[in-house]
């Protein structure tokens, strides 16, 4: 690709899974410490560690939203269309928990009430998890079923793995919590990685010719794939921006990083262990 200025053929395998290999721990340790003082690799919303979340219709600013509601535990503001915003608050007894739902039904009579109970939070927590591995094993079964190889299926899950992992660590970096919206980023991100990886590995196991041309040919028609969804995503990410839908806008946030990292380690990591498994095979 003429705007892309990179040679899949032109680096070892070594140098091309060195990057990717040291941003793995970088984002493992991050996952690591953020389990180890919140008890889960992400951030959590009020999703997952309960919470209350009102919707109201105010020109106030969120500097002086969080005046009004000093009293209270709140986490954050978001804007919305029609000057609407989602402010959301972290635990509350249910004392206090009807003293701010009796203050907003007074104040804001428009405005929206939602709760979710800690233990109800867990439950989501468990729901969660209980899809992310049913993902993965699915996707393992079905990569190992395709290839009936351990290297080049094993490439293509931890390719996978990398992309969830790294994505998982810049969300805690950039502030965004881990929430039913991001988790199924999360999940679409499982589908786009297999994607281009089987693109990868199929064009250059399964096809006649060098190794060097099949590398490449991979190369061209993955980047253009990729290239065109994160434009979409960049398209969406673009519009709910500029609109303060926040939720749709944090999944096009998890989506745009999670395509970046994806096209690291599937022309990085993927590319050098294929590299490596055919030139060990002595290039069949």
């Amino acid at each position: 690709m003429g705007f892309i200025r990179y040679d899949v053929n032109k680096y070892s395998p070594k140098q091309m899974v060195i990057i990717p290999v040291v941003i793995l721990i970088l984002s493992l340790a991050i996952l690591g410490y953020t389990m180890a003082t919140t008890g889960m690799p992400v951030h959590p919303g009020i999703d997952f560690s309960g919470g209350t979340a009102a919707t109201i219709f105010t020109a106030d600013t969120p500097d002086q939203l969080k005046a009004v509601f000093s009293d209270y535990p709140l986490l954050s503001v978001g804007e919305g269309v029609n000057n609407g915003k989602l402010l959301r608050f972290g635990p509350m007894d249910d004392t206090r928990l009807q003293s701010l739902a009796t203050f907003i039904g007074e104040r804001y009579p428009d405005a929206k009430i939602d709760q979710i109970g800690a233990s109800f939070g867990q439950t989501l927590q468990e729901q969660a998890l209980i899809a992310l591995i049913i993902s993965f094993v699915g996707m393992t079964i079905v990569v190992f079923l395709a290839f009936r190889s351990f290297v080049p299926s094993a490439a293509v899950v931890l390719s996978a793995f990398a992309d969830i992992a790294m994505t998982a660590a810049a969300m805690n970096i950039v502030g965004i919590d881990l929430s039913l919206p991001t988790t199924a980023a999360l999940l679409m991100l499982i589908g786009y990685s297999v994607d281009s990886d089987i693109l990868l590995t199929m064009r250059v196991l399964k096809r006649q010719g060098k190794l060097e041309e099949k590398l490449a040919g991979a190369f061209d028609t993955g980047i253009i794939m990729t290239t065109t969804t994160i434009a979409a995503v960049g398209a969406m990410w673009v519009v709910t921006f500029f609109a303060q839908i926040t939720t749709i806008w944090e999944i096009a946030t998890v989506l745009l990083i999670g395509l970046f990292i994806d096209m690291m380690n599937t022309w990085l990591t993927n590319a050098g262990i294929i590299k490596w498994y055919v030139r060990k095979r002595g290039g069949r």
